[in-house]
């Protein structure tokens, strides 16, 4: 369950930039009547995701033989050093873009690449658990200027329909999406139901808006996409940061009690991260 949720906040990251790119095309081709969709299929779906999806793999690979298979003088898990890990981050995401791929893309592709080149390492927990610090570290800031917003007038230019909106995105359209997302996934109701219900806090939102509000120039609207896109974290945060420590702990005893009844099930004990 957790490992779903963590692999599922990678991927979208990545899947999300082509339909930003879309939005950009659309609304430029409205103005200029040329013609978008060849150019938005092959560049920025085919060319940007495989681009992201080759690169992260080769850094990844690169990586897991400098850090675990070079020879024993020059590996670099003899360093201890954890911020190896960040460094991959940075240089996956950075070459990724320098071939115009998809660099959040490439950072997930790169860090499970990283994480098969030896999987039973000891230096990967080192390695994980201070990257796990520094998301944090970074999420708690990011969430201090999100409060200092919120109270410098951020949801401001909202209407009751943006809150109606906001509601059936988070309740109808993120569980809907969820679960057509897992036909054919061999996982109980309950596990669909919470995979689907849980993820959005829309963080990464906040990147793709003022991207393609900066790619269109002058928008009309603009304050009132941030407050909607605003009015939607805040509420996730709230909705979900409440109810996923006690339905994770519910779920938890159920498998216990499943385990103990002769049924074990391993597949759900790869991850640590509950969303």
């Amino acid at each position: 369950m957790r490992f779903g949720l963590t692999s599922e906040a990678g991927l979208n990251d990545g899947f999300a930039f082509p339909f930003v790119h879309l939005a950009i095309a659309i609304a430029a081709a409205a103005s200029t009547g040329e013609a978008w969709l060849t150019e938005w299929l092959t560049y920025n779906v085919l060319w940007e995701i495989g681009a992201g999806i080759g690169a992260g793999y080769a850094i990844g690979r690169g990586f897991g033989w400098l850090t675990f298979h070079a020879p024993a003088r020059t590996k670099l898990a003899k360093t201890g050093d954890g911020l190896i890990a960040l460094s991959a981050t940075f240089i996956s995401y950075g070459m990724t873009e320098l071939i115009h791929g998809y660099g959040f893309l490439a950072v997930f592709v790169t860090a499970l690449t990283f994480r098969n080149a030896h999987r039973d390492h000891d230096f990967q927990l080192e390695m994980h658990e201070l990257t796990e610090q520094i998301e944090r570290i970074a999420m708690m800031v990011l969430l201090l200027a999100f409060g200092g917003a919120l109270v410098s007038g951020l949801l401001a230019p909202l209407a009751w329909i943006d809150l109606l909106a906001a509601l059936v995105i988070l309740l109808v359209i993120r569980p809907v999406a969820g679960l057509i997302g897992m036909i054919g996934h061999k996982a109980n109701w309950t596990e669909r139901l919470t995979l689907a219900f849980f993820g959005i806090r829309g963080v990464g939102s906040i990147y793709y808006l003022a991207y393609g509000l900066n790619h269109m120039g002058g928008v009309a609207g603009g304050d009132r996409l941030w407050a909607i896109v605003g009015l939607i974290i805040l509420m996730s945060i709230v909705m979900h940061g409440i109810t996923v420590t006690p339905v994770m702990r519910l779920l938890d005893r159920h498998r216990a009690h499943l385990d103990g009844n002769g049924a074990p099930d391993n597949r759900h004990s790869i991850g640590r991260r509950e969303s």
